[in-house]
């Protein structure tokens, strides 16, 4: 492989850091939440800094994005939903990622996500529809695969692998 950052993109509850956490082992890669990075960098939660405002938020995630960016080793990182609202943040990884849409149907990450622990979706699952029609071509445009999450893990991780090594 070519390059040396996967960056993983999609909805909310998709799977992003499952798949990043198993997808990491499986590469020998190490592994970065960008969430958790955020919250190093800026000494605060995730919901502390959208209780400042989401642009405060997005502040940080660029500037996450920027550092994480140069990364000179393997590693595997799951970004947060929101990271394609600034195309910034998607054109710092493009020369030195490769970007993977995890693509989970809506229907799915509804029955199963937990609305209390994420900030954009603190008005219910409804706002999902909502975040999925906003983001979809998002994910889709900055992404160089499309990977459906509606198989087991073993599988996705499976293909994930196989898509990034059969394009090297």
């Amino acid at each position: 492989m070519k390059k040396n950052i996967i960056l993983l993109i999609g909805m909310p509850g998709c799977g992003k850091t499952t798949i990043g956490k198993r997808l990491s082992k499986e590469l020998g890669y190490k592994f970065c939440d960008m969430d958790s990075y955020i919250e190093d960098i800026s000494k605060s939660t995730v919901k502390e800094l959208f209780e400042k405002s989401e642009d405060y938020f997005r502040d940080f995630e660029t500037r996450a994005c920027k550092e994480l960016s140069i990364i000179k080793e393997n590693i595997v990182i799951s970004s947060g939903g929101g990271v394609v609202k600034r195309k910034e943040n998607i054109d710092y990884f493009k020369e030195n990622g490769i970007i993977i849409f995890i693509d989970r149907p809506i229907e799915d990450i509804i029955k199963d996500v937990d609305t209390n622990s994420r900030p954009l979706l603190k008005d219910g699952r409804s706002k999902l529809y909502n975040l999925y029609s906003e983001r979809y071509n998002l994910y889709k445009d900055y992404s160089q695969y499309r990977i459906s999450n509606n198989k087991d893990i073993e599988t996705v991780i499976d293909y994930i692998i196989l898509e990034i090594n059969s394009n090297k």
